[in-house]
């Protein structure tokens, strides 16, 4: 007899087919979503695709034309059913922090908090030491760096140990030097606590770096969703490649499941016979070389056959240097990155090869 498997834990977060429309126009359309207690889940997209509006809905200060919202299995809204904001065992944190200006930390910490002044005093002490800011509790928001005012807005939101927090760009004000480390500790007090995050940005990196999931959104709807490794390696299609990184697109036409293009061929199965395809490829996976007197490298299985281009601008950006070429078979531009330090003078003439598992093919539109 086989043994039972364990069942597994219900999410704590269930979005279940969520719609809103405004003025006849669909702003959010069959969105589903599931996010587990301890788990980060961003809903990431461009500005008017849906998810700050799906995120009202969550948090209870909009109300859903269609589709159900439950937290730990309970349905908070749905059908003729709605339960107000202050219920639901949401925390909610936003980038203009939204701290009382008249109250000192320890009372905006304090705010949300029941029970007698004892129990209240150590949860905020607890959480202001968990935040590094202890001996913070007499000043006043003013008082604090916009990164310490963030920190205030988090130990505020977690103060009533909500089930689920809700989190709308709340890095973004940030500067940059602060934001990276905010970041990661903020990840780890709402992972030790076992809340549920759903986190608004539009920048890729920002959920690169905090998602265990992510829920890449456009025009209203969900169009692709997993782990952000797989979300970045397997794009769903050539708009979701660019959402996360500049491309290089090169268009042909694919007979016979090949896709003869000056790189050499390219498997293109599942396509037409004669439909334009667009090959894309990142930036970072295009091979440069040297000209060996009017020729290039020889041609691998790997990377294909070499094309030459004549180098329009260099830059170096840090990390990396990225350089533009005008092909010579068909002046088009496609940009290579290059780790470190590679300043070629424009003008000069590189060959360039393509990593054939580095590309995705995807239907020309």
């Amino acid at each position: 007899m086989q043994a039972a498997q364990p069942r597994l834990p219900e999410p704590r977060l269930i979005v279940d087919h969520l719609s809103r429309s405004f003025g006849g126009r669909a702003v959010v359309d069959d969105v589903s979503l599931e996010v587990a207690a301890g788990q980060v889940t961003c809903l990431l997209g461009p500005s008017g695709c849906g998810k700050s509006t799906t995120l009202r809905m969550i948090a209870g200060v909009d109300r859903p034309d269609g589709g159900r919202i439950l937290i730990d299995g309970a349905e908070v809204a749905g059908p003729g059913r709605h339960v107000p904001p202050e219920h639901r065992s949401v925390g909610l944190m936003f980038q203009d922090f939204a701290l009382f200006p008249h109250l000192t930390v320890t009372e905006n910490v304090a705010f949300g908090l029941k029970g007698d002044r004892a129990a209240r005093m150590r949860r905020v002490d607890e959480l202001l030491e968990r935040v590094t800011l202890s001996g913070f509790g007499a000043k006043h928001p003013h008082q604090l760096s916009g990164g310490e005012q963030q920190r205030v807005a988090l130990a505020r939101a977690l103060a009533p140990r909500p089930k689920v927090m809700l989190m709308d760009e709340p890095f973004s004000g940030l500067d940059n030097r602060l934001r990276d480390g905010i970041r990661d500790t903020t990840l780890d007090i709402l992972k030790d606590e076992g809340t549920a995050v759903v986190l608004v940005t539009h920048e890729p990196d920002e959920a690169m770096r905090m998602a265990d999931e992510i829920a890449l959104m456009r025009g209203g709807r969900i169009v692709q969703s997993g782990a952000p490794y797989n979300v970045y390696n397997t794009p769903v299609d050539k708009a979701a490649a660019a959402f996360f990184s500049d491309i290089n697109v090169i268009r042909g036409t694919s007979r016979g499941a090949l896709t003869e293009t000056p790189f050499g061929a390219f498997l293109t199965p599942g396509q037409e016979d004669g439909a334009a395809v667009d090959i894309v490829i990142r930036p970072q996976h295009l091979k440069i070389d040297f000209d060996r007197a009017g020729r290039g490298p020889n041609p691998t299985p790997q990377e294909g056959t070499p094309a030459s281009g004549s180098v329009i601008r260099a830059r170096y950006l840090g990390r990396e240097s990225l350089v533009e070429f005008r092909m010579a078979f068909d002046g088009s531009t496609l940009t290579a990155s290059v780790p470190g330090v590679f300043l070629p003078k424009p003008g000069t003439v590189l060959w360039l090869m393509i990593r054939r598992d580095r590309c995705f093919v995807f239907p020309a539109k």
